[in-house]
């Protein structure tokens, strides 16, 4: 880690942990598991949280470690593992704002917009 990523990581939050998480999460954390994503997540007592991988974004956390970081179950996904419905896509990041982000058909954000007979530019005579 270079030192302008290190400086960054330990006074803002947006570039991953900050130097106060990683020091309680070495002193008290103990690893409870890792998803597909490679974010890792802890516990101490009662509570619970994640160290992502890369940006931190909550839409990164599967619905299976969600429930467990939010206490709707008790045991995380690593000791007991969802039963997953055959018709069920895998979780995928909220990708609004992103390149990959859906553009409807005739979207000028498409590498190939529709061309549009039905409208006619006006232009100042």
């Amino acid at each position: 880690m270079g030192l302008k990523t290190s400086i960054l990581r330990a006074l803002t939050w947006w570039h991953g942990s900050t130097f106060g998480t990683q020091l309680f999460t070495w002193r008290n954390g103990s690893k409870v598991g890792e998803d597909d994503a490679g974010n890792v997540f802890y516990e101490y007592g009662a509570r619970r949280w994640v160290i992502f991988n890369g940006e931190p974004e909550a839409s990164r956390v599967s619905p299976d470690w969600h429930g467990w970081l939010h206490h709707t179950y008790d045991t995380p996904p690593t000791d007991a593992p969802f039963a997953h419905k055959e018709w069920e896509k895998p979780h995928q990041e909220n990708l609004t704002g992103t390149a990959m982000a859906y553009a409807p058909q005739g979207s000028i954000r498409r590498a190939s917009p529709a061309l549009r007979r039905d409208y006619e530019a006006w232009t100042p005579e």
